[in-house]
């Protein structure tokens, strides 16, 4: 009886080994219907199916003319407006300066604001010795995982976040003080003194999620919070006596494009922008990115902190960075020609070709190098995404070289 039973579990368990080596995750990439009505059962196909079927309502058109690109732009920005949720605060006490040190070439100012009742924030200001008596100036906004210290040059505040902080490819702040313009350098929400108990145990691997859930159980967004912390601080600027406020300029490496989009939509005021990032599709890259892992489960494109209620319904990055045209604008990472190609045609229809400036990965500064695709193939992995879209990981960083040139000769024919 024995032999028995032990004859049926190991037939038992060479069926379930048969059944698991069966599932190739290749093979399953390409979401499609096995019905004649092509409809699914599958809640994450019909989801799929819908995100498929989804049109933003901000589309960027580049047929549009002038006058009909003023009304979409218009339209967008009171759509970030909406979804963005930023608070009217009143009556909260004023900025205060926290300290002030003298570095090689500059003063370090740390400043400390409170834009909603239960909150502190804080950020740098860093401040050329030789500085004019009003100065163009830059908010810095950090990568993920980064710290303003580390964008200033400064050593980490815990010893956690101990990192490379003399790096130039990640002192943003130094570069733009080495200009001889003013630098204000801030943390994105829940990283760096802003973080929870990270300095306790894994540094800057930040749990920006635990922030980001429930600040959507809020009715809000981790984009819609951190945006409305830099949006105060955009305020004080243009109050500084310090600082021009007719070219105030905001510089987001990475996560902190996300931001910089969300400043450029809402306040035309703001004088240029530098966008430290590829650019990408980021609804396309939902539906096409479909190849499940050996467990079955197909990948998210971004996590919690990227998602915003109701962003794809109105908008994609192109659209939004289109809806920056005419104002200066560099992008330093590229991304497919196809998308870079509707920012161009933003800046011709409104008339200034001159204040778009667009760069590769230096592995694909060469247009013979890169992929050249109207739409990606639907069933791929995060690894085959980015080769499609012409992304090299590995020089992911701040690209002073061709942003302080760019930025040098704009305020110099800006000044005349």
């Amino acid at each position: 009886m024995k032999n028995i039973m032990l004859l049926a579990f190991l037939a038992f368990s060479t069926s379930l080994m048969a059944q698991e080596t069966t599932f190739v995750p290749s093979e399953h990439g390409f979401i499609k219907s096995d019905r004649e009505d092509g409809r699914f059962i599958s809640s994450r196909r019909i989801v799929h199916a819908m995100l498929k079927n989804t049109h933003p309502k901000y589309t960027f058109n580049p047929d549009m003319n002038l006058s009909e690109f003023k009304i979409w732009q218009t339209g967008l920005r009171e759509a970030m407006k909406d979804i963005m949720c930023h608070p009217d605060i009143k009556g909260q006490p004023a900025p205060k300066l926290l300290k002030s040190e003298p570095r090689e070439g500059y003063v370090l100012e740390k400043w400390e604001f409170y834009p909603l009742p239960e909150c502190v924030s804080t950020f740098l200001v860093l401040i050329p010795e030789n500085v004019k008596k009003t100065s163009p100036a830059v908010m810095c906004i950090p990568g993920s995982g980064g710290t303003k210290e580390r964008l200033a040059g400064e050593p980490p505040l815990e010893p956690k976040f101990e990192e490379d902080y003399h790096n130039d490819k990640a002192a943003m702040a130094l570069r733009y003080v080495e200009m001889g313009i003013i630098a204000v350098v801030v943390d994105n929400a829940a990283a760096g003194e802003a973080s929870d108990l990270e300095k306790y145990t894994v540094g800057t691997s930040f749990h920006y999620d635990g922030t980001a859930r429930y600040l959507l159980e809020l009715g809000w967004s981790y984009l819609g919070y951190t945006s409305f912390l830099d949006m105060q601080v955009i305020d004080w600027m243009k109050q500084d006596k310090r600082i021009d406020k007719d070219r105030l300029i905001v510089s987001g490496f990475s996560l902190g494009t996300e931001p910089l989009m969300v400043l450029a939509s809402l306040d035309p005021s703001i004088y240029a922008f530098v966008y430290n990032d590829f650019l990408c599709n980021t609804l396309e890259r939902a539906v096409v990115m479909t190849e499940p892992d050996r467990n079955g489960i197909r990948p998210f494109p971004n996590t919690i902190r990227h998602l915003i209620p109701r962003f794809w319904n109105n908008f994609n990055f192109p659209d939004i960075v289109s809806a920056i045209a005419p104002r200066p604008l560099i992008l330093t990472e590229g991304g497919l020609d196809r998308d870079l190609n509707l920012v161009r045609k933003a800046y011709e229809i409104t008339g200034h070709p001159e204040n778009l400036e667009i760069h590769h990965y230096p592995k694909f500064s060469d247009p013979k190098s890169r992929i050249d695709l109207k739409t990606l193939p639907e069933g791929i992995n995060r690894d085959q995404y980015y080769d499609l879209v012409n992304v090299d990981r590995t020089s992911h960083y701040f690209k002073a070289i061709t942003v302080i040139p760019w930025l040098t000769k704009l305020l110099q024919r800006d000044s005349k």
